[in-house]
């Protein structure tokens, strides 16, 4: 099956980019109630995910920065945990499906790294339930 039926378009994807302060960054997440969005770079391509436990965890280890100043901090100064990888829009479902094991989402780019959208694992999970199921039905008739 080709991934680009389960792709949700960049124009409907919440992301950041890497010149967005911590701030901002926070708050866009905490409007969209989202855990992780993904960071494009100048060039529209994919630059990695960050996390709420990322910014937690700078904010931990860095006292001195209260919220109030958290607009001084640029997202591409904080350290991220995880490298959530991208596939490309050619890729096969093998490939996501062992992605979205571990990411909440996985990151498509096309042939020139441009980020174009992203797959949610819980269209993934659908999708493999659905598969199952009509599986399972064959087997019983």
């Amino acid at each position: 099956m080709n991934i680009a039926f389960f792709l949700l378009p960049k124009q409907d994807v919440i992301f950041v980019t890497e010149e967005v302060t911590l701030r901002q960054t926070l708050e866009r997440m905490e409007y969209h109630r989202y855990t992780a969005v993904p960071i494009l770079d100048q060039e529209g391509g994919y630059a990695g995910t960050v996390t709420e436990g990322d910014l937690l965890w700078f904010m931990k280890s860095h006292p001195e920065i209260t919220f109030e100043q958290c607009h001084k901090v640029k997202l591409a100064d904080i350290p991220r945990r995880l490298k959530n990888l991208a596939v490309q829009i050619n890729a096969n479902m093998e490939d996501l499906i062992s992605l979205a094991k571990v990411q909440n989402f996985v990151p498509v780019v096309d042939d020139m790294n441009r980020f174009i959208g992203i797959v949610r694992r819980s269209d993934i999970i659908d999708y493999c339930s659905e598969a199952m199921m009509k599986f399972s039905m064959k087997q019983e008739a």
